[in-house]
């Protein structure tokens, strides 16, 4: 094509949005960080010198750390503009809908995931941390409450929905949709987990696809992950 030629509507979105090349160094960066700063801890020896309370808000900062690092890690690969991965403003309507995707993944997943266990049996808890990070002073619980509520939700949803569903979304809306809630399931690498990600995520994507905006799915992770935090709190 020579330089006087005029792209067309699809060629000129498909060169400005995040393609293979964010995915793939989003996740390698997400396993690294996630992965890598534990094992760190632990060859060094200061894993066993912290407390569970510690130990519990640290796996909690850094499941939203390490997504935002991978984030500014696919961001810094070909596009600068954050706008081009949904980091836009969007509507009070939408963020409302936002609230109301929340709720309704929050009561959907623990239905899944009470059928799951009557099927599968009990799962490893990988997120006994966290609950033990929430079970300390009021000082703990509102960390905890940030970390996991609004940190963690910021996190994720700006890598999977910011930079994978946005990115497979040029295939259409069932692979952009389908394929990035997947990927974030897998991610959680635990049944019983992955049943709360693929409901979270199939929301989330959904509204990142139709609003064009993350935060709409990050209201929706947000208010999931905060209705799981306080049940925490109440009940235990």
């Amino acid at each position: 094509m020579s330089s006087t030629e005029v792209l067309t509507g699809s060629e000129t979105r498909r060169s400005i949005t995040p393609g293979w090349p964010e995915i793939v160094v989003g996740l390698v960066v997400l396993v690294a960080v996630a992965f890598g700063f534990p094992a760190l801890l632990k060859a060094t020896g200061v894993a066993e010198q912290l407390s569970s309370l510690v130990s519990g808000l640290i796996l909690a900062a850094l499941s939203g750390v390490a997504g935002l690092i991978a984030f500014f890690a696919a961001n810094q690969v070909r596009i600068r503009d954050w706008s081009a991965f949904g980091v836009r403003r969007t509507s009070v309507r939408w963020l409302l809908i936002g609230v109301a995707g929340g709720i309704v993944a929050a009561t959907v997943w623990r239905v899944v995931a009470g059928i799951v266990f009557v099927l599968a049996g009990p799962s490893e808890n990988i997120q006994e941390p966290y609950r033990d990070a929430a079970q300390g002073s009021v000082f703990f619980i509102v960390l905890s409450i940030l970390f996991l509520a609004v940190l963690t939700p910021l996190g994720e949803e700006f890598l999977f929905r910011g930079v994978i569903t946005t990115a497979l979304l040029r295939y259409g809306a069932l692979i952009g949709v389908i394929g990035s809630t997947l990927i974030f399931a897998l991610a959680h690498w635990n049944l019983s987990i992955s049943v709360i990600a693929l409901v979270v995520g199939l929301i989330a994507a959904e509204l990142r696809r139709r609003s064009g905006s993350v935060w709409p799915g990050f209201v929706v992770h947000l208010v999931n992950n905060l209705i799981g935090q306080l049940i925490i709190v109440v009940w235990l």
